[in-house]
C-alpha cells in the first residue's frame, strides 16, 4: 500500500481541481465537491440521500449496500458535472461501528450502535478488565456501544473473521481494495493506545480478540490509492482516495474557524460532542468519572470530549408526533415550534438528556414525561413547551460539558464554537450562550464535509501544511453568527 502524501504523489507542486467528500451520518449520507479558490473553499452539493436502519430477527443493522450504491451514484453525478476535474474522494462516517470480513468478503451485515446487544458486550469485557483499567488503557468514555464491547457481543462469526474495518475504512476498501484503519476512527474502537496512537495489541489478546483483524494505521492525509477498475466504470474515471480524519467529529472538529487555543466546540448533529483539543490526552479518575473521552485528531491532537445527546431528541421527537410525514415537512414543523417555543415565557422543565432512556427510537415526548415524573418535576405540557424543554436541557448539558472538560484540563476556555445542524438552531446557541456565559460562534453548518474536502485539498498542494492554515481557509469560508450571553443573535 502506497502512504505517501497525496501532493507527492501529485508532484509535491499542489494539483489543481476539485476534491469529493463523501459525507455519512447517521440519519443521512451526502456528497459534496469542493474546489479552494482564492483562499476559501467553494462547494457544491451533489447529492443527499437517506440513511435509515434495518430490523432483522437478529437486530438493527445498518442498510450499507444502500449507503455505499449512493455514494457511487454521487460521484458518478459529480464527475458528469465536472467530467475529469476531480482528483480526489475521502470518506468519513459515525464512530464506533465495523464491518468484519473474511478473505476480502463481508460478513453479515454491520450493526447499528442502538443495537440492543451491546450490553452483553459490556459485561464480558468488564470481565476481564476492570473499568478503571480499561479507561487507563484506552482513555474512552463508557458507552455500551464502543467498539470493544460490541465486538465482545459478536460470538462465533468473529472466529470467522481475519480483518475488522470501521465503517468508512470499508467503503474505502470497496473503493481501492486497501484495507487500512484512519486513526481517528480507530481512536474509538476502545483498542488504540490513545498515548502512542498505535493498536493496543496486548489490550485485544488479553480479551480473546486476535490482532490479526486489526489493520494497519493510517494518518489523515493519505492516499489510499486510485479507485478499482469496477469502481472507475460505475463512477466514469479513475481518480484517487485520501484517507481523511474519517470519523465525523474529527473532521468536523479539524473544520472549526478559529485562531486561538482558547475554544470549546459542540460538533452538534444526532450527538452532540462537546470538548477541548489538547496536545495530549487526559487519564485521569476524575476524568473517567466524569465519563470523558481522547479520541485522534488531525496532526497529532487529541479531542478530548464528551458525548452528549444531542439533536436525536427534537428529530425523534418530530417523527413520534408526526408519523409517516416526509424530512422536509418534519423540518417546517420544527421551525414552528421552535418559533412557538421562543415566545414561552417562565422556566420549562429540565431533564438529564443523556438519562439512558432516550437512547432507542420511539417515543420521546413520552420518555421525557416520565422521567419528569420520576423525579419530581412538571411535565411538558404542549409540543412547543417539550420542544423548549429539550432545548434549554441540551444547552444546560453542553454548558456542563464545557466547564467540566476545562476543569479536568486545567484549560481557560473563552469562546464556544458550535458546528453542524446545531449552529443553525438559534434558540439552542442562544440558551447556550446565556447557560454558559461564553460567547458561541454558530457555523459552519457543514463543517463535517468542510473538514473532509480541506484535509484532501491540503493533501493534494492545495492549502499550506498545517492546521492552522487549514483553520484559516475554513474562517474565510464560512457565514458565521455570533451569540453573546443575555443577548439576541447578530
Amino acid at each position: 500500500m502506497s502512504t505517501a502524501p497525496f501532493a507527492a504523489a501529485h508532484g509535491g507542486t499542489g494539483a489543481d481541481g476539485a476534491v469529493a467528500a463523501v459525507d455519512l451520518g447517521a440519519s443521512s449520507g451526502r456528497v459534496i465537491l469542493g474546489r479552494v479558490e482564492d483562499g476559501a473553499l467553494r462547494t457544491q452539493h451533489i447529492a443527499r440521500f437517506a440513511n435509515d436502519p434495518v430490523r432483522t430477527r437478529d437486530g438493527l443493522h445498518w442498510n450499507l449496500l444502500e449507503l455505499y450504491r449512493q455514494a457511487l451514484a454521487g460521484l458518478a453525478l459529480a464527475e458528469r458535472g465536472a467530467p475529469g476535474e476531480i482528483i480526489s474522494a475521502g470518506v468519513d462516517s459515525w464512530a464506533v461501528d465495523y464491518g468484519l470480513l473474511r478473505d476480502g468478503r463481508l460478513l453479515g451485515v454491520p450493526y447499528h450502535y442502538r443495537d440492543a446487544r451491546c450490553e452483553a458486550g459490556v459485561a464480558r469485557v468488564h470481565e476481564i478488565v476492570a473499568p478503571e483499567a480499561l479507561y487507563a488503557a484506552n482513555g474512552l468514555q463508557h458507552l455500551s456501544f464502543n467498539t470493544v464491547f460490541q465486538l465482545a457481543a459478536e460470538g462465533p462469526l468473529l472466529e470467522l473473521a481475519d480483518r475488522m474495518l470501521m465503517i468508512p475504512d470499508l467503503l474505502g476498501y470497496w473503493l481501492t481494495g486497501v484495507a487500512s484503519a484512519e486513526l481517528s476512527n480507530a481512536s474509538t474502537t476502545g483498542l488504540l493506545d490513545p498515548r502512542t496512537r498505535t493498536w493496543d495489541t496486548a489490550l485485544a489478546e488479553r480479551l480473546g480478540l486476535s490482532p490479526r483483524i486489526l489493520p494497519p494505521l493510517v494518518e489523515a492525509g493519505t492516499r489510499l490509492g486510485p479507485l478499482v477498475p469496477e469502481v472507475a466504470e460505475i463512477v466514469g474515471r479513475a481518480f484517487d482516495v485520501t484517507a481523511v480524519a474519517s470519523h465525523d467529529t474529527a473532521s468536523a472538529v479539524a473544520a472549526i474557524p478559529s485562531s486561538r487555543p482558547d475554544f470549546a466546540y459542540i460538533s452538534c448533529g444526532t450527538w452532540g460532542l462537546v470538548g477541548l483539543e489538547l496536545d495530549a490526552p487526559v487519564l485521569s479518575e476524575e476524568a473517567r468519572l466524569a465519563n470523558f473521552t481522547n479520541e485522534g485528531g488531525i496532526d497529532g491532537t487529541t479531542r478530548f470530549l464528551h458525548n452528549v445527546m444531542g439533536l436525536w431528541l427534537l428529530s425523534e421527537s418530530l417523527r413520534h408526533w408526526y408519523p409517516g410525514s416526509s424530512d422536509a415537512q418534519r423540518s417546517s414543523r420544527l421551525q414552528e415550534l421552535l418559533a412557538e417555543a421562543s415566545r414561552l415565557g417562565g422556566p420549562v422543565p429540565l431533564f438529564d438528556v443523556n438519562d439512558l432512556s432516550f437512547m432507542p427510537p420511539g417515543d420521546i415526548p413520552g420518555r421525557i414525561d416520565a422521567w419528569c415524573a420520576r423525579h419530581g418535576e412538571r411535565a411538558p405540557g404542549t409540543p412547543a413547551e417539550t420542544v423548549r424543554s429539550i432545548v434549554e436541557s441540551l444547552a444546560a448539558a453542553f454548558a456542563d460539558a464545557v466547564r467540566t472538560a476545562a476543569e479536568l484540563a486545567g484549560r481557560d476556555v473563552s469562546i464556544i464554537h458550535i458546528v453542524g445542524g446545531g449552529s443553525l438552531n438559534a434558540l439552542l446557541c442562544q440558551a447556550l450562550a446565556d447557560r454558559s456565559g461564553l460567547p458561541v460562534l454558530a457555523g459552519p453548518v457543514e463543517a463535517t464535509a468542510m473538514g473532509n474536502l480541506l484535509v484532501q485539498a491540503q493533501a493534494a498542494g492545495q492549502v499550506d501544511p498545517g492546521l492552522d492554515a487549514l483553520r484559516a481557509v475554513a474562517a474565510r469560508s464560512a457565514s458565521l453568527t455570533t451569540y453573546t450571553p443575555g443577548a439576541r443573535s447578530r
